[in-house]
């Protein structure tokens, strides 16, 4: 071989292997890049280095928020679902130390009834009734029950009532000679029988006239009244309320009267304490009125005479003139005076509604399936007088009756939409049968 081609050949495989380091140093930089994402020398696209943190596309994109459509209810004007059978009506919060309810009325059979009474109410219709309520209370007293109550045919209440003597609470029970002790005997009642197994003591009036309190004392510090009777029919089908009270000065003016009549002092024989029946509670006065004694009409009468705005009333029986005439008077004023009548009995020539309706005064009818049997009247709206007497002369003058007189303009305005509601699903008499003179 000739010098020049050994040479050539010599140069040749010096440049081949040049060749090769630069390609290995190129592929070793090149690795670098892919693995690091850095160009030490700026030969892959310049000097930037290259941001490999991978882009997360969100797979639950949150929605968009849309505005509502209407102006949102404040969290305490949010009404609560409540049964058919019981409204609770005290606002959220509700005062300290009171409670109101009133039925709103479900036709109940004379069959179920009957059954209702003696196995027991059926769960969905116990639910937050006004019955569940009143076992509520019965389950949380310690020390005393004490009962003036006109008639009883739930058979819950009664074994309530059973538990609580077991558990050694003083139960006593005061009723009607005959729509208690006497109608326990007949279908579907039963319950003061079972009261006096369980060891409970219960007494009649004994007498002509009616010992028609509605009337729970617990523990010497609460006192539960009103229109209800512990029926099916009170508690389910009729118009009627219920106001608790938590106050013991209040509960001890029922226990006065309680005690009076437990040792047989019913009637005129029960001697008036008027003047010790008025409390205080956080700013708002109760007057509480018992008749016989207290000639509870006579009382009621000035607070009509006094109203500067309006009446409003809801009547199971109304036949006391004197009242009738202060409403009527009051009217003649310019004072709104109104009010809803029990139908039955209403257009007859003893009640109030004639005369009332005759002057031109507003005044319905409930239309009511069962009875309107509230016994309320609303003065400007800022006083109730509510509890179990009708207005009328046997109520006011025979029998055993209370009445509490709430001077609360809180209380008042839920009494005066019980008025309202009543009102509104009223019918005005029938000029027919309606006998002006």
């Amino acid at each position: 071989m000739s010098p020049s081609k050994k040479s050539a050949k010599r140069s040749g495989s010096n440049s081949s292997t040049g060749t090769l380091i630069v390609l290995a140093v190129v592929l070793l930089l090149g690795a670098f890049f892919i693995l690091s994402g850095k160009d030490l020398l700026g030969i892959f696209g310049g000097s930037q280095a290259v941001n490999t943190t991978p882009i997360v596309v969100p797979t639950n994109t949150p929605k968009p928020i849309v505005p509502p459509t209407s102006t949102p209810i404040p969290p305490t004007d949010i009404p609560t679902p409540i049964p058919a059978t019981a409204t609770k009506t005290s606002p959220t919060p509700r005062a300290s130390w009171w409670e109101v309810y009133f039925v709103s009325p479900i036709r109940v059979r004379q069959a179920d009834e009957e059954a209702y009474g003696a196995n027991g109410l059926p769960a969905e219709l116990l639910k937050g009734s006004i019955t569940e309520k009143l076992i509520q209370r019965i389950e949380k007293a310690k020390k005393t029950i004490h009962i003036a109550s006109y008639e009883i045919d739930i058979v819950d209440v009664a074994k309530a009532l059973a538990r609580a003597k077991e558990r050694g609470v003083d139960v006593r029970f005061i009723t009607d000679d005959e729509a208690g002790l006497e109608a326990d005997t007949k279908a579907g009642h039963g319950q003061l029988a079972l009261l006096k197994k369980a060891g409970i003591q219960v007494i009649d009036d004994k007498r002509g006239a009616l010992m028609h309190h509605k009337f729970w004392l617990f523990d010497g510090e609460t006192t539960w009244t009103g229109s209800t009777n512990i029926t099916i029919s009170g508690m389910f089908e009729q118009d009627n309320n219920v106001i608790v009270i938590e106050s013991p000065e209040l509960t001890a003016i029922y226990e006065r009267q309680f005690e009076d009549m437990w040792a047989g002092k019913f009637n005129a024989k029960s001697p008036s304490a008027v003047d010790q029946q008025t409390v205080n509670i956080k700013g708002t006065q109760i007057q509480v009125l018992f008749s016989p004694e207290d000639k509870a009409i006579s009382k009621i009468v000035p607070y009509i005479q006094n109203a500067k705005k309006s009446v409003h009333f809801l009547a199971f029986t109304y036949t006391q003139p004197n009242l009738g005439k202060a409403m009527l008077d009051k009217a003649r004023e310019g004072v709104d005076v109104k009010g809803v009548f029990e139908t039955v009995g209403s257009d007859t020539e003893y009640s109030e509604m004639p005369p009332l309706y005759c002057a031109k005064v507003p005044v319905r009818q409930d239309t009511n399936f069962a009875f309107l049997h509230h016994k309320v009247i609303i003065v400007d709206e800022q006083i109730v007088i509510t509890g179990s007497l009708n207005f009328t002369d046997n109520a006011d003058q025979s029998n055993n009756e209370n009445v509490v007189i709430i001077d609360n303009a809180e209380i008042a305005k839920l009494y005066n939409q019980e008025f309202q509601r009543i009102w509104g699903i009223s019918k005005d008499p029938d000029p027919a049968k309606t006998t002006c003179k």
